[in-house]
């Protein structure tokens, strides 16, 4: 779960500033819609935060909107008041002292006071009143103790007790339940329940930064000599640890390398590595934005071209900027890919990485858990189902096709290959396994789910069709 060993005083070096800044980024989160990490990026340079004061800021930012289901459940407790009576900006200062107060090593004194003052500035003297009572509140019980406290109990509710000790949705909760149960690299009978709770401890550790060595342009050797270390199962994967900078390495700065993560790096390298008969020199990222597996593919593919399509032009600049350094003739569409503007079979490997829930990827976006909603899934489904489509008549017979999502929603992937399989009769589903050399836990096939928990990757899917 979190770390609850011990508190100490946080980072001495302007802590009202880093707490205005990091308050400053929930409120665009939460009020605007913004992207936490997009957001946090373009503050911390802003306000020149480096060092310690950006890691403390990234924690308070990234730890109060991942546990803000959890913590909204204690503040209902202690204010006298619902919640959604509250105004939003007032709500999202209780939120910020309530993290550093149950997950943070923040002295409870400290942090009481130090929210208080921000208060204050912000929201104004009348303000104060309330939020200091309320956190005193909250710091009167650790988080387990609030968790006890306000949670069902496992043996009456397992998911609704998960949903307050690990902070995620039921409806979320429930549908890993349902990949780990039925689906790809499925748990054992029997120990479904502890790989349930085994992957929402994982969602709720901040990844480390992962890189790829673009083949031919850069290697992990160069990458590990600028601080790095090798990744587990990507021979082009290495990891940065200590929260440095990647755009500090010259070769991230160059576009010979980037910043992946190394499930991507791995589905991306399952369809490169397919075995195909005939010629092998076109390859097609049908959803390319923002461009990092174009940018791997690109730069794999043997003396041809990879064409990237992605509906939205500030995304297609994005896989441009991406393929700047990749040598050949490669291209970037602006366009649908429902609708295809080349002829049926034009492809020897085709990537469809469709638009998704995305919550296989809940560690890098904490905002996603609570701005998802099942709703979002249905509605998504029939592109999801176009685009693979689309994607087996693009590609030649005897080609192949990765249907990739950055969810275990079943809904998202199974579902959707079933679907699309039974109404193609040119199309069958391959046993991808074999494509990911040194992976274990991979289940009986023949897609394939990676887990945070298991693999220490998103939780990236891929099926693998062929065209016949």
């Amino acid at each position: 779960m979190s770390d609850r060993s011990p508190r100490n005083r946080g980072p001495q070096r302007g802590p009202d500033r880093v707490r205005r800044v990091a308050y400053e980024v929930i409120r665009q989160v939460t009020s605007q819609g913004g992207y936490a990490n997009l957001a946090l990026n373009k503050a911390l340079r802003e306000a020149r935060l480096s060092g310690r004061d950006a890691a403390f800021c990234t924690e308070l930012v990234h730890g109060t909107l991942r546990w803000q289901g959890t913590y909204d459940a204690f503040l209902a407790r202690s204010v006298s008041r619902p919640l959604d009576e509250l105004d939003p900006e007032l709500l999202d200062m209780l939120r910020l002292g309530s993290h550093q107060l149950l997950n943070m090593r923040v002295d409870s004194y400290a942090a009481v006071s130090e929210m208080v003052s921000l208060t204050r500035a912000v929201l104004g003297q009348k303000r104060t009143g309330l939020v200091n009572a309320v956190l005193r509140k909250i710091s009167q019980r650790t988080l387990d103790q609030w968790i006890s406290t306000v949670a069902p109990t496992w043996e009456d509710d397992p998911l609704g007790h998960l949903a307050i000790a690990e902070a995620h949705p039921v409806w979320v909760i429930e549908a890993f339940d349902r990949a780990l149960t039925d689906g790809p690299g499925a748990a054992p009978p029997g120990n479904a329940a502890i790989e349930l709770e085994r992957l929402l401890v994982a969602d709720n550790e901040p990844p480390r930064v992962t890189l790829v060595a673009r083949p031919g342009l850069s290697d992990v050797e160069e990458l590990v000599a600028a601080g790095a270390e090798p990744a587990r199962w990507s021979p082009y994967g290495a990891v940065l640890g200590g929260g440095g900078d990647p755009g500090r390495i010259e070769a991230v700065a160059t576009g010979r390398a980037g910043v992946q993560d190394e499930g991507s790096q791995l589905v991306a390298l399952a369809l490169a590595s397919a075995k195909v008969d005939g010629d092998d020199a076109n390859w097609l990222d049908l959803c390319a934005g923002p461009g990092g597996k174009s940018a791997l593919l690109a730069a794999l593919v043997k003396d041809g071209r990879l064409t990237a399509v992605e509906p939205l032009k500030h995304r297609a600049e994005l896989v441009r900027q991406n393929l700047r350094a990749i040598p050949g003739d490669h291209k970037v569409l602006v366009g649908d890919g429902t609708k295809p503007t080349w002829p049926a079979g034009s492809f020897d490997r085709v990537l469809a990485d469709v638009p998704c829930s995305g919550l296989g990827a809940l560690r890098r976006r904490p905002e996603a858990r609570w701005r998802r909603t099942p709703e979002d899934v249905e509605e998504l489904r029939p592109l999801q189902e176009a685009l693979l489509d689309s994607a087996i008549t693009s590609v030649r017979p005897g080609g192949v096709v990765a249907y990739v999502t950055c969810s275990p929603h079943p809904d998202e992937t199974r579902a959707v290959v079933d679907t699309v399989l039974a109404s193609r009769a040119d199309a069958t589903l391959e046993d991808a396994r074999a494509l990911f050399p040194g992976v274990p836990d991979l289940g009986d096939g023949p897609d394939v789910q990676l887990w945070p928990h298991l693999h220490g990757t998103d939780a990236m899917y891929l099926a693998l069709v062929r065209r016949s």
